[in-house]
């Protein structure tokens, strides 16, 4: 308790010690760059953010401080209630999950949001943490009360039931399904090794230590140490498309230690363990060490990502044996998946907000209707009863029709024909469409096709395009002539002249040779692996190197884990040198004469993010010679390879027409320099502690004065009608940023080539900064731009997001456009969150990578593409599309009718409420103020339903102009962002036409009614009914042929429930007379008197309308017209 204590109270001296600095005034952000120079020393007392007057301890208690230390004790009662945990590294025994330390999470899938108790107690708090719901909830139970009883229990219990029953029904039909789909994937059988032989087991009863073995094709049940397969090469192919949405293949490597013991009931034999490091979130990663102990000396073996198979991936070649390391909650790709948060539309927040005011005049027009009966009586009671009676103020059917009219949007956006293979997954938020400001963009994928072709090779001196790929043809044929003419198979007499080659002192290369050099590094530093899908299904095995027979064109398919490099291999292919197979130790070339060259691979150095470079080590089988060659982006590779002039300004050039540019260096290795290197490599990734930085280093000293080969330039074509689709939204008033991983050069190309930056813009380049005081300078200098783009990279951001943030946003939203690049996922989520809470606005977020799906699940409303880089973002999205050009319709046509369909049809639920308690007003008012119904029972419950539901229902399918119009004309959708449709304002309006028209049909009835009171129910409910039949069709823009049905069927109800209905439903109280008369309905007297009270009450409105267009006409009816 005392640690509770201190822990409430570090703050108040933490308030004090903030107060001693706060007073040292902020400086402004606006200021000149020598004012800036003089206090160099002061920056760092700037504070991060405007800082407010620290308040005093009881000043401090009272503004909020209360809160604070509530939530402090409950947060300190939740810890102790629930720990989570700690993950720990672990020593995991081969075949002996009994030997484990500690226990380990199941290893079952759990998606599921509720179990069997807390199912009811959780929807229903769903339901009634709105107001609306719950204010109903209260009304419904307060019937039971005999005082307080109006009327009918089923008049207020059935609305609420039928609500409630969609909703449980919905979230049940949902709960099953997600209880299936994980039933499913729990109950997978696997085969586990067992001193005995194999046993099948369920995927949930796998524990750590278990040795699994999985087929070809059959998904990965939990994170495994990969130790051996049945492929001779001891490496086998995983697809990870739902681990982290990327569409190639991945090759793994087994354990050489247990891949090279002979038989599998081996692995019993030898006592081994694995040590595993604690369970992280990050997949491209893993550090563990594998150990033999039986062995003299014990075998260590250092093991990295390559080794591992994570859950949730699928084998795509030969059979794996693993043994498990982490289960369930510990896996890699559980720890991944983030809970997705309920969306909630603006404009049902909205709706909220009116609903709230609709309450409040509720409880004033009933206090004034007690204080009117001058408190007589138990006036407490009446206040209650005057509650209830004029409750139809708030319409429970407000809800019910909005979520039937929000399925109706999404049933029309999935049938549209002009956007096929829409799905919209969320179905609460359609109309988030129509108010959207930001939309944030991913690259790779979404503007682009992310298919790469090679469109350029740069030697220095001479530069090769589209055009001039034959030349390159010419040079590669001719230098393999040249050189094998002499050799008949592998005969040593081919390597005289190449010794003689580099023996000779440096003279400049013949451009043929510099050709070849080139492609010959383009064709072995990669990581790609040919696949072959021969009649047999076999991969191409290395058996069948030697014999040609099957490595015929037509059935080789690449895999590799980025476009980039297969684009690069299937050029080096176009070009005359083919590579045909690969293993982990080889990889062979096929040169334009057929010949079959052999290389052995030493060791290979993956591209990361962080080193934006990959190498190999090659050593050529039939010269012996060992070569390191490197490809990276120029940043990187700028300061590995000698001194040149010309690669800084290609690189530029290239970036400028839109490629992506590689650099390609090569450095010629001794056997003793590479020996060195091999033994200090190896001792490297053996160290438990930062191995990382230790293997980093040994590379880097092997990185140093490369011999600079060539450019590449890949180019990433842009998707069908992208610069259309940016124009169209831009011209909506949308501001469209672009956040990618890409490199700033590319991405600026790809900004300007598919106009998101028009041509006529300037674009600032944030530069690079590092710290607060370059950051003060360079957001200065932004400042003094106007109405340019902004383009900056992911550090400099977070660096100007650490210290001004307010400003950096702030100055962001002004522009016309922003380009981020170099993002990371999470920063990707990070800026939409910003933008949200700094603009208030709406925003949208659309990608098509597993990279985009936190951004996709922060924004206001998510968009997925399905591409090349598998379904992860279209499946966790809210909208999925099939192509960057269906967006603009989707918003232009679909959110703006959803939108505006919603307010009309929220509003006009208020308003079929509002006039009926007007009426019970005018009822009560006149009659003493009694509490007593106006309508009894089952007209209450017609009323709301079948008398007007269908043609108020109708109005989703109302539209102001065409969608051709709407597309031709996106300026209409800028309306929307003010928010017009559904206000304050227009709220007002609908309040007041309803009191209009209730106390004229009420007072209407009671002038007309003469001697027979019976008749006023009758005369009035009939002219209410009229009434809202005739607001709708004031309402409705165009005509729908639904629409007419609507009106007709609701009417023929109408007819047909008083002439059938009126001995069950006594309509009017008994005490007042009799029930409804059959013969006065068909008088003409009653017609008359309906059809006039109908006309007074609907007409001056007609007029009015028609005024108003005619003088001040909306934007879209200057279209429709």
């Amino acid at each position: 308790m005392l640690g509770l204590l201190s822990s409430l109270f570090l703050p108040l001296t933490r308030y004090q010690l903030e107060d001693e600095s706060a007073h040292l005034d902020e400086m402004p952000l606006m200021m000149s760059e020598e004012g800036f120079e003089n206090d160099e020393s002061d920056y760092h007392t700037l504070p991060r953010a405007r800082i407010e007057r620290r308040k005093s301890g009881l000043e401090w208690f009272v503004c909020g401080g209360w809160k604070f230390l509530c939530s402090s004790c409950c947060d300190w009662l939740i810890n102790i209630c629930h720990r989570k945990k700690e993950l720990k590294a672990r020593t995991v025994w081969l075949g002996c999950p009994e030997k484990s330390e500690e226990k380990h999470p199941r290893n079952s899938i759990k998606n599921q949001k509720y179990n069997v108790f807390t199912f009811i107690p959780g929807v229903l708090y769903e339901q009634f943490k709105f107001f609306l719901n719950l204010y109903f909830l209260v009304v419904s139970c307060s019937q039971f009360v005999p005082a307080l009883k109006i009327g009918y229990l089923y008049t207020y219990w059935a609305p609420l039931g039928f609500v409630l029953a969609v909703t449980i029904t919905r979230e049940a039909i949902d709960e099953f399904r997600r209880f299936q789909r994980d039933k499913e994937v729990n109950s997978q059988l696997y085969s586990k090794l067992t001193v005995r032989g194999k046993v099948q087991v369920k995927s949930s009863d796998i524990q750590v230590g278990d040795l699994i073995i999985v087929e070809k094709n059959q998904r990965i049940p939990s994170d495994m140490v990969f130790l051996r397969t049945s492929e001779k090469a001891g490496s086998c192919f995983i697809r990870t498309d739902q681990l982290d949405g990327e569409t190639d293949w991945k090759l793994k490597v087994a354990v050489s230690c247990t891949q090279r013991l002979p038989a599998l009931g081996d692995l019993f034999s030898i006592r081994a363990y694995v040590y595993a490091q604690k369970p992280q979130l990050d997949i491209h990663s893993f550090e563990g060490t594998f150990t033999r102990e039986d062995s003299d000396p014990p075998i260590h073996e250092s093991l990295s990502i390559e080794n591992t198979l994570w859950a949730s991936t699928i084998v795509a070649s030969g059979t794996v044996i693993g043994v498990v390391i982490y289960t369930g909650k510990e896996t890699r790709s559980v720890m991944n998946t983030s809970n997705p948060k309920n969306k909630i539309g603006l404009l049902d927040l909205e709706l909220n907000q009116l609903t709230k005011a609709l309450f409040l005049a509720l409880v004033v027009l009933s206090v004034v209707m007690v204080t009117l009966q001058g408190f007589a009586g138990p006036w407490y009671r009446n206040l209650f009863r005057f509650l209830l009676l004029f409750s139809y103020i708030i319409p429970i059917s407000l809800r019910v029709n909005l979520d039937m009219g929000k399925a109706a949007y999404g049933w029309m956006i999935m049938k549209d024909e002009n956007i096929p293979g829409t799905v919209v997954r969320t179905s609460t938020i359609p109309e988030e469409l129509g108010r959207l400001v930001y939309l944030l963009t991913d690259k790779t994928g979404t503007l682009t096709q992310n298919e790469m072709t090679f469109r350029r090779l740069h030697l220095g001196t001479v530069s090769y395009g589209a055009d001039t790929m034959d030349e390159i043809q010419t040079h590669v044929l001719s230098s393999y002539a040249q050189v094998h003419p002499q050799t008949g198979g592998n005969n040593p007499s081919s390597t005289p002249p190449r010794r003689a080659q580099s023996s000779t002192p440096k003279v400049r290369k013949s451009v043929s040779s510099r050709v070849h050099e080139a492609v010959k590094a383009i064709a072995l530093c990669h990581n790609v692996t040919p696949v072959y899908e021969s009649q047999a299904g076999v991969t191409g095995e290395t058996e069948s190197a030697e014999a040609d027979q099957d490595f015929s064109d037509e059935n080789r398919t690449y895999q590799a884990s980025s476009p980039d490099e297969v684009a690069l291999v299937r050029w080096t292919e176009s070009v005359g040198l083919t590579l045909v197979s690969r293993d982990l130790t080889s990889m062979q070339l096929k040169t334009p004469g057929g010949q079959v060259l052999t290389y052995c691979i030493l060791q290979v150095f993956p591209f990361t993010s962080e080193s934006k470079r990959m190498g190999i080590i090659v050593r050529d089988e039939s010269t012996a010679e060992i070569t390191f060659y490197m490809k990276g982006a120029d940043v990187a590779m700028s300061s590995i390879v000698q001194y040149n002039d010309w690669l800084e300004e290609e690189c530029g050039n290239m970036a400028r027409e839109g490629l992506r540019t590689l650099v390609v260096a090569k450095k010629a290795l001794t056997e003793e320099q590479y020996q060195d290197f091999e033994s200090r490599y190896s001792q490297a990734k053996l160290s438990i502690h930062d191995r990382v930085l230790k293997v980093a280093a040994v590379v880097e000293s092997l990185e140093r004065e490369l011999e600079l080969l060539c450019l590449t330039g890949v180019e990433d074509q842009l998707q069908a009608d992208v610069r259309p689709t940016l124009e169209m939204l831009r011209n909506a008033g949308i501001k469209i940023w672009m956040l990618t991983g890409d490199k700033l050069e590319t991405a600026t190309c790809i900004a300007k080539s598919s106009h998101l930056v028009s041509r006529t813009q300037d674009i600032h380049i944030f530069r690079p900064v590092t710290s607060r005081g370059e950051a003060h300078l360079e957001l200065n200098a932004f400042r003094r731009k106007h109405d340019c783009a902004l383009v900056i990279s992911g550090d400099s951001l977070e660096v100007c997001l650490k210290y001004y943030e307010h400003e950096l946003v702030e100055l962001a939203c002004q522009c016309p456009a922003v380009v981020c690049c170099r993002c990371s996922p999470t920063q990707k989520a990070h800026i939409v969150t910003l933008l949200r809470q700094h603009t208030g606005r709406r925003t949208c977020a659309i990608g098509d990578g597993g990279n985009d799906v936190s951004m996709i699940q922060a924004a206001d409303c998510g968009i997925g593409i399905e591409g090349k880089e598998g379904k992860q973002a279209s499946l966790a999205a809210d909208f999925s599309i099939t192509q960057f050009r269906h967006v603009g319709r989707l918003l232009m046509v679909h959110g703006r009718n959803s939108y505006k369909r919603s307010a009309a049809l929220g509003q006009f639920v208020m308003h079929r409420g509002l006039i009926i308690s007007t009426m019970q007003a005018v009822f009560s008012s006149v009659f003493y103020f009694a509490s007593v119904p106006l309508y009894q029972g089952f007209l209450m419950v017609g009323y709301a339903t079948i008398y007007t539901m269908f043609p108020v229902f109708s109005l989703v399918l109302d539209q102001d102009v065409k969608p051709e119009m709407a597309i031709l004309y996106p300026e209409l959708y800028k309306d929307l962002t003010k928010g017009r449709s559904l206000s304050f304002k227009t709220f007002l309006i609908w309040v007041l036409i309803s009191i209009y028209q209730g106390g004229i049909l009420m007072f209407g009835a009671l002038v007309l009614f003469e001697a027979e009171f019976v008749h006023v129910v009758a005369i009035s409910f009939t002219a209410l009914v009229l009434t809202e039949l005739l607001m709708v069709a004031l309402t409705i823009r165009t005509w729908h042929w639904l629409m007419v049905v609507a009106e007709f069927l609701s009417l023929g109800c109408y007819v047909a429930s008083l002439a059938f209905l009126n001995e069950y439903f006594g309509i009017g109280r008994v005490s007042f007379g009799a029930f409804l008369d059959v013969a006065f309905i068909t008088t003409v007297p009653f017609l008359w008197k309906v059809s006039a009270i109908t006309v007074v009450s609907c007409l001056p409105l007609y007029v009015l309308k028609y005024l108003k267009r005619k003088l001040s006409p909306p934007s879209y009816s200057k279209l429709s017209s």
